[in-house]
């Protein structure tokens, strides 16, 4: 683990591991390959975008995050398991690479925005307040999502 997040290279770095361990993970690996079909080069930046957006207020993204989540769900119910192992991901991403004010921000702004995305998804509104939080799956260890 080094310091905390600091700029645009420290997001990559996040974003990057991030996406390769969420490809290989069994339940949430096919929605990104066979479902969304994911160009992962085309998304890298995208995806540093908008977290350097939400870490460091950079303005560099401009798209709807919940437009696309819409699309895909109509194609494949995406349901809390889904978001909690993207979280649990996230999280232990995360823990591994970073320690800091900027980590712990990175983790909540996901814990929220997955949040927000799930409810909106099942139509529920943000009063319908339901807390996703990291958990592994059964039978899983997490040092498993770390070590993939």
């Amino acid at each position: 683990m080094s310091g905390d997040l600091k700029d645009r290279s420290d997001v990559a770095l996040l974003v990057e591991e991030f996406y390769r361990r969420a490809f290989a993970d069994p339940l949430i690996g096919p929605i990104f390959t066979h479902i969304a079909k994911m160009d992962l080069a085309r998304h890298l930046p995208i995806m540093c975008d908008f977290w350097e957006t939400v870490l460091f207020r950079a303005g560099l993204y401009s798209r709807n995050a919940l437009q696309m989540h819409l699309v895909l769900n109509a194609r494949f119910p995406l349901q809390q398991e889904h978001f909690e192992r993207w979280l649990t991901l996230w999280v232990a991403n995360v823990d591994e690479h970073f320690a800091g004010e900027k980590a712990d921000l990175a983790k909540v702004q996901a814990t929220r925005i997955a949040g927000s995305i799930h409810r909106r998804l099942q139509g529920r509104s943000g009063s319908d307040f339901e807390t996703l939080k990291p958990r592994q799956a059964e039978g899983e260890e997490l040092a498993d999502a770390r070590g993939i």
